[in-house]
């Protein structure tokens, strides 16, 4: 269980039961944490947010002085930048591109592409010379590399992704990007996003593989390749949120790499890494409802608005404001049992946020506050339920031009 900060508190305490629920974020944790990680990497470790992780306009605005750009993989997210205001580079990465979607990128003047499969080479090549005409358009070919034996154990955490190129036909590739076939595409480098939720010695370990496959395919085809994009994945614990990715570990490992292979520039891609903990989801209890061998505890909203615990398939670190007094004439509520369910308002067993907790005593008008809540959430309302409204957004900061609500 993680307390809110005082500023969360009492702005969460501080909103009607019609405002709930809603996102709250701490924008002064999240750029002192963005500072930490960015002075864990060393010079020549570029990093890249995912923002497909949170696309908040305001998130993106707080993280730019310590990004050295966006990974994008949406026109919507083109869009998010844009509106950050903030000048940096943009990767278009992501899997199954659309025609319409690689148009828009290059003509809003993306320069760096993933590529994730020869269809998507192809197709990249055609729309360059239409929509980005004397143009030379960086590509990262995306390859599914194996996973070192024994890395993603249960010790060692993290699930292993599926998708990119074929490691098989990384020569072919090669020479369709240097034999003068696609002249408006340049090979750059080497992409492999391998894993997801993996600690820091884990990713190290994967980096270190990444690399050395791509040093051997640069020297297999007589090629100087400029840069390795080893991705993100880095672990968020939502089991034991004390439990942070070691940056610093993380860091010194990936200076001995760089120094190692002077000639590539290394560069990381965190998302939830960088925003899980800023970010609280506040709610209240509706109703506490006694099963024949459990109490749930109902809030409002619920996965429709907090994706995470549904998608990977865990509880979400919570904690309590109680709220005096109550202001109705009938009985109030409350979880009876020692233990209970918090669920949110869908009729369906994936509606469920914390399972089998110690709650008794949770009342009907408590406010629940769930914390780790500044990356993957879904901010629009659940398009077959309109009893459930957009939540709002609340961005606290103590060290600037005060808070934003909208």
């Amino acid at each position: 269980m993680i307390t809110p900060p005082r500023a969360v508190r009492d702005r969460i305490l501080s909103l009607s039961p019609t405002e709930l629920p809603s996102y709250v974020y701490d924008l002064a944790a999240l750029r002192a944490h963005a500072a930490f990680v960015r002075a864990a990497l060393p010079d020549r470790v570029e990093m890249y947010y995912a923002v497909q992780a949170n696309g908040e306009p305001e998130i993106l605005a707080e993280l730019g002085p310590y990004v050295d750009g966006y990974k994008v993989s949406s026109g919507v997210e083109l869009d998010h930048v844009a509106e950050s205001g903030v000048d940096r580079p943009r990767d278009f990465g992501g899997t199954e591109k659309t025609p319409t979607e690689l148009a828009d990128a290059l003509e809003r003047g993306v320069t760096r592409f993933h590529v994730e499969s020869e269809y998507e080479l192809y197709m990249l090549a055609g729309l360059a010379q239409r929509h980005a005409p004397g143009r030379r358009v960086a590509v990262l070919p995306r390859f599914d590399l194996p996973v070192p034996g024994g890395l993603l154990t249960a010790d060692g955490g993290g699930r292993a992704t599926t998708s990119g190129l074929d490691p098989a036909r990384a020569d072919v590739v090669v020479g369709l990007l240097t034999d003068g076939s696609y002249p408006s595409l340049e090979l750059r480098g080497v992409h492999a996003h391998l894993a997801n939720g993996v600690h820091a010695g884990e990713h190290l370990a994967l980096a270190e593989s990444v690399v050395a496959w791509t040093v051997e395919l640069a020297a297999r085809n007589g090629l100087r390749l400029a840069e390795v994009d080893i991705g993100g994945g880095m672990a968020v614990d939502y089991d034991r949120p004390e439990h942070r990715f070691d940056w610093p570990a993380y860091g010194k490992g990936l200076a001995r790499l760089a120094s190692a292979q002077p000639e590539l520039t290394l560069r990381i891609e965190p998302g939830r890494a960088l925003t899980a903990y800023c970010g609280w989801y506040a709610s209240e209890v509706l109703d506490v409802e006694h099963g024949s061998s459990e109490d749930f505890a109902v809030i409002r909203g619920g996965a429709v608005h907090l994706r995470t615990p549904a998608t990977g398939r865990h509880d979400q670190p919570w904690s309590v404001l109680e709220v005096e007094p109550w202001p109705y004439s009938w009985p109030r509520p409350v979880v009876r049992r020692e233990r209970a369910t918090l669920t949110g308002q869908l009729s369906t067993s994936q509606d469920v946020l914390v399972r089998g907790v110690r709650a008794q005593g949770l009342r009907a008008g408590d406010r629940v506050v769930f914390s780790l809540a500044g990356a993957y959430i879904s901010s629009a309302p659940h398009r077959a339920h309109d009893r459930y409204p957009e939540p709002r957004f609340h961005f606290l900061d103590a060290g600037a031009d005060g808070d934003r609500s909208r």
